[in-house]
């Protein structure tokens, strides 16, 4: 398995209207879309993937409610470790917060959302494979 500690894995979008915002960045980006499950759940709620030609670029992710009142529509940027809980010690030992604990999200990794010591949120994954 390559070492792609620190590098950016995935972006997405969480939008409360993903129709907007796919019109939106269709035109402004040019992108394409395809619509999946959403990872993790067991819910119907799509997950779109946005394409560049044929390379995935971003997702968008569809905040609904109850989970999310009060979110409003971001970016999220998730980071690829290769030791989850070392990171997370190191995290916190550099001034840096974990907001969620280490959760799974099955075929995909287990995962944690923090901030660092500005207070930038993200995610740490450590992936399955």
């Amino acid at each position: 398995m390559a070492d792609n500690h620190g590098q950016i894995w995935w972006t997405e979008l969480n939008t409360w209207d993903p129709d907007k915002a796919k019109d939106y960045y269709g035109a402004v980006m040019g992108w394409t879309f395809e619509e999946t499950p959403t990872a993790g759940t067991d819910n119907a709620r799509p997950y779109y993937i946005a394409k560049k030609g044929d390379q995935p670029v971003a997702g968008i992710f569809n905040l609904v409610s109850p989970d999310f009142n009060g979110v409003p529509d971001h970016w999220f940027t998730y980071f690829s470790v290769t030791d989850l809980d070392a990171t997370l010690t190191n995290t916190v030992e550099k001034g840096g917060k974990v907001h969620r604990q280490p959760f799974e999200i099955p075929n995909v990794g287990r995962m944690a959302v923090v901030a660092d010591s500005n207070g930038g949120v993200a995610a740490y994954i450590q992936t399955a494979d």
